[in-house]
């Protein structure tokens, strides 16, 4: 139900952007961890992991975080944020995240294109992102969208997959 949903900016150290930033920070972590250690992320480990990066990069006027919701209830995000020093004009797509029990709604299509949005009005004409190999609903959606892999443009450890799209 396309209805259902809505998508809007959200400050990024708000009390619903930190539960869905949690949300999807142990998703992510706990998925590594089991697929290269065969356990879940330390509470500890999380809890520092969470804490180091709270998101300040999503802030205007260089970044947006967005918020969907579905029946009006948190359930996902998207970032941009404009690339520093890059005087080409690209934005950095992250945290697209939408909670396990409501995907395949359509929620994480329109955030994304939400997200591509704020990257045109900050200026961007370009998106990139970057993902791992096990996160294949995310390379699926980004290839669906219209992102082209493209060389790697970071030595991120957790980086495996790199995307770039053209903003029409």
């Amino acid at each position: 139900m396309r209805n259902a949903w809505t998508v809007t900016p959200e400050p990024y150290d708000s009390p619903v952007a930190a539960a869905l930033w949690r949300a999807y920070y142990t998703e992510v972590s706990d998925r590594w961890y089991l697929l290269h250690e065969g356990r879940r992320t330390d509470p500890a480990e999380l809890e520092r992991g969470i804490a180091a990066e709270r998101g300040v990069q999503l802030a205007p006027p260089t970044g947006q975080l967005l918020v969907a919701r579905y029946e009006g209830e948190p359930a996902g995000t998207a970032g941009v944020r404009l690339v520093a020093g890059d005087p080409a004009g690209t934005a950095e797509l992250t945290r697209v995240f939408v909670r396990e029990e409501l995907r395949g709604k359509g929620g994480a299509a329109l955030l994304v294109g939400a997200a591509e949005d704020a990257a045109r009005a900050l200026g961007a004409v370009r998106v990139r992102l970057d993902t791992r190999s096990d996160l294949t609903e995310a390379r699926a959606l980004y290839a669906r969208l219209g992102y082209a892999e493209t060389e790697p443009f970071n030595d991120d450890v957790y980086a495996e997959h790199w995307f770039v799209k053209k903003l029409p």
